[in-house]
């Protein structure tokens, strides 16, 4: 089992940055194929980025590709979203998710597929 802790939110303008951090507890980190989700205003949980076990694969929605980049480090036990050129549609609370992965590649796009998830981060951006 891991525990999953976000940090990093908070209220930024339009074209300004940010980094989301989520800490994981556990010593098999590097088991688990990792994800960020969102979920804005009224709206239903959003696939943002994902990346492999390894860190060699990465996928992101359209919505934030070119803005957003996700990555990891294994020795710390935490992934990170940087997010730049954010837009005031990126307003949500952010989400990670662990899923376990026998594949190193391996990288999961719903949230059905994760089974771990964080209790959730506020980025609010304004106009």
């Amino acid at each position: 089992q891991v525990q999953l802790v976000e940090s990093g939110g908070g209220l930024v303008q339009a074209g300004g940055s940010l980094r989301l951090s989520c800490a994981a507890s556990g010593r098999t980190f590097s088991s688990y194929s990792m994800g960020w989700f969102r979920q804005g205003p009224g709206k239903e949980r959003e696939f943002v980025a994902a990346i492999s076990r390894s860190g060699g694969t990465t996928y992101y929605a359209d919505s934030v590709k070119g803005r957003f980049t996700i990555f990891r480090d294994n020795a710390k036990n935490t992934v990170y979203l940087q997010m730049n050129s954010l837009k005031p549609e990126d307003t949500a609370v952010y989400y990670c998710a662990a899923a376990r992965a026998v594949r190193t590649s391996a990288i999961m796009r719903t949230p059905d597929e994760y089974a771990y998830w964080g209790q959730g981060t506020q980025v609010t951006v304004s106009s």
